[in-house]
């Protein structure tokens, strides 16, 4: 395996961890960005206290009207979870990849402007590597995602690889 492939698939290790543990802490509130009263197992919404008080600019009414919607909630923690296993796992990254880009342009949107960069910060970041790790097979790399692209399932959809 080249250097180039191990990098590729701990950068997408790395991405998946992130993912799984702001699941986690949002989830049992671990008291690092959550804590454990404001958690989703203590009955607290995990999108509220940011979509609320976190979102700044011309969408801020929109993001503002989402805040504590249960379906919005669910939504969210689900793509942290799933994107966060088929990051790890290397199962069907295209996917998560692309999932990851959307769930950061959602967020620089709510963000926008951002603080530091008239245009630019992280999130633009995170999902143009979203993308690139989507788009580059990465999952086959210190992962499953080689004897999953090799399954009929996968053949018959690519957009599962």
């Amino acid at each position: 395996m080249k250097s180039s492939h191990i990098f590729i698939g701990l950068l997408r290790l790395v991405m998946g961890w992130m993912m799984l543990w702001a699941f986690f802490d949002k989830f049992f509130g671990l008291g690092f960005a959550t804590v454990p009263e404001k958690s989703w197992l203590a009955g607290a919404s995990p999108t509220a206290g940011f979509l609320n008080f976190g979102v700044s600019g011309p969408f801020s009414d929109f993001f503002h009207g989402l805040a504590g919607n249960a379906i919005i909630d669910w939504a969210f923690m689900a793509g942290l979870l799933l994107i966060g296993l088929s990051l790890s796992s290397g199962i069907g990254v295209r996917i998560a990849g692309y999932a990851g880009a959307v769930l950061m342009f959602l967020m620089w949107l709510s963000l926008l402007p951002p603080k530091n960069n008239p245009f630019l910060d992280e999130h633009i970041v995170y999902l143009l590597l979203f993308l690139f790790l989507g788009s580059s097979g990465s999952g086959r790399f210190l992962g499953l995602g080689y004897f999953w692209s090799k399954t009929g399932l996968v053949n018959k959809c690519k957009i599962l690889e």
